[in-house]
């Protein structure tokens, strides 16, 4: 029932208002009955049941499919008019208004609708006034109560935008009027709801979602001595809401991976297939499989035979952007392919269109100094850069996001001098001329790995050394 953004997974808060109609529940029977109580007989009552109602609020989501709310509200006005035999009439009104807070269960139907269903107490004001004419005499033309008693609604939402979400309910209020009366105020709204806080994209300096991928990425990794070293091609694909099949211009990227595999017919590939959180885990999971497939079957049509590949769905479990927006959303609906593995780059020629080939390397935390164990790593770097003199480098910084305290600006600042004591080393060792080097710093808003563990830290705490290889 809240905005878009915290419809989505995460926690935020909003805020809202609502207008619509009030219908009272008018107990013509009670009035009838103390008009005679009072040796009068009711004639005829109109009711007037109907008025205009709202209510401003302000929700704290707890995660997906909780919120809390609490709001002002006004019911409106109603009220009757009795004639009397002997001849005179009774005029009474109530104007009913409150505080309450509810509790707010949700459920997402679709990527911008959603359903929900509340319950809550709410403490209402009732002020009345009365007054007779005739033969009728008012004792008390002015009683008040408060009391607290429940409420219960139920409603729909539709979201414009990540920021604003339009939404229709229905709400039943309990109420106790002045003179002992008992019944309901049913409301009929319509209401805007703004997000204003929460697990929204972060701002500068941290990258609202993550940039675009390059058309084929073939990435150098160095492994500290007790590992294996790697040379990896790695492939990411976007794939439209609810589909499986390749587009057409995907085909090129994986044709890419083709080439490196066989001119490497010894490495082997997983396939992972992706989604983001729009459907069921269960269909997410089914759908990523049917990804994964596909592609792996277009390697196949391309001369890859199929023991060297695997396939893997993996659903909605690994999101790499934010889920609450459109880019994000595509962005994780998504083919990773990770080929494993040459064991050098020396004599790679360079594919006739844009490729890019990084090296990964790590620090520890709150380090910038280049490590003694890639040494050997850079020289070979330097090599290829030699042996294609067109070649530029640019080396992005990284940092996990914790570091110890240390805040996002200072994190900025740290992964630039990462980059830069990378290209100075390159520059002062090998004699690579600096017009072909640049460093740039991104903080910790390009995560590679999950921060929830000291390995995925250590891997978040890495240089990459990206090629560019002009057309």
């Amino acid at each position: 029932m809240n905005g878009p953004s915290a419809v989505a997974a995460g926690s935020g808060w909003y805020g809202g208002l609502g207008i619509g109609q009030s219908r009272a529940t008018i107990d013509d029977a009670r009035i009838t009955s103390e008009l005679l109580a009072s040796g009068l007989a009711a004639t005829s009552i109109t009711d007037d049941n109907r008025d205009v109602g709202y209510k401003v609020f302000a929700g704290l989501k707890i995660n997906r499919n909780f919120a809390l709310e609490a709001g002002y509200f006004n019911l409106g006005e109603f009220g009757f008019t009795a004639t009397t035999s002997p001849a005179g009439t009774l005029t009474g009104k109530v104007e009913l208004q409150g505080m309450n807070l509810d509790a707010v269960g949700i459920l997402s139907i679709a990527e911008k609708f959603s359903a929900f269903g509340r319950v809550g107490v709410q403490y209402a004001q009732a002020m009345s006034s009365f007054a007779g004419t005739g033969q009728v005499r008012v004792l008390d033309s002015n009683p008040s109560k408060s009391q607290a008693l429940y409420k219960v609604g139920m409603g729909v939402q539709y979201d414009f935008t990540e920021s604003v979400g339009l939404r229709g309910e229905w709400e039943r209020y309990r109420i106790n009027d002045t003179v002992g009366n008992r019944g309901d105020i049913d409301v009929i709204s319509v209401g805007l709801v703004f997000l204003f806080g929460g697990t929204k994209p972060a701002t500068a300096p941290q990258a609202a979602t993550p940039p675009p991928p390059e058309p084929a990425v073939l990435v150098v990794v160095p492994i500290p001595p007790a590992r294996t070293q790697q040379y990896c091609s790695i492939l990411d694909l976007q794939f439209e809401i609810d589909q499986n099949a390749v587009q057409r211009e995907s085909e090129e990227k994986i044709d890419k991976v083709a080439a490196f595999m066989q001119k490497y017919p010894d490495t082997t590939v997983l396939i992972e297939g992706h989604s983001d959180e729009v459907g069921t885990p269960a269909d997410n999971m089914r759908l990523s499989e049917r990804r994964a497939e596909s592609v792996v079957s277009y390697l196949a049509a391309r001369g890859i035979a199929r023991h060297r590949m695997m396939a893997a769905g993996f659903g909605e479990t690994r999101p790499i952007a934010d889920n609450r927006t459109e880019v994000g959303r595509r962005l994780n609906r998504r083919i990773n392919a990770i080929i494993a593995c040459a064991t050098d780059i020396e004599g790679l020629t360079p594919f006739a269109a844009r490729t890019t080939v990084a090296m990964e390397m790590e620090f520890d935390p709150n380090r910038a100094d280049v490590k003694p164990q890639y040494h050997e790593e850079l020289r070979k770097v330097a090599d290829f850069m030699n042996a294609n003199p067109r070649v530029t480098a640019t080396v992005e910084g990284h940092t996990s996001n914790q570091q110890g305290g240390v805040r996002s600006e200072q994190a900025m600042l740290l992964s630039q001098r990462r980059a830069q004591n990378v290209v100075n080393y390159l520059a002062s060792s090998f004699a690579i001329a600096r017009s072909r080097l640049s460093a740039e710093g991104f903080g910790a808003t390009r995560r590679f790995a999950y921060n929830t563990s000291a390995e995925g830290q250590q891997e978040n705490r890495r240089v990459n050394i990206i090629f560019d290889f002009p057309k």
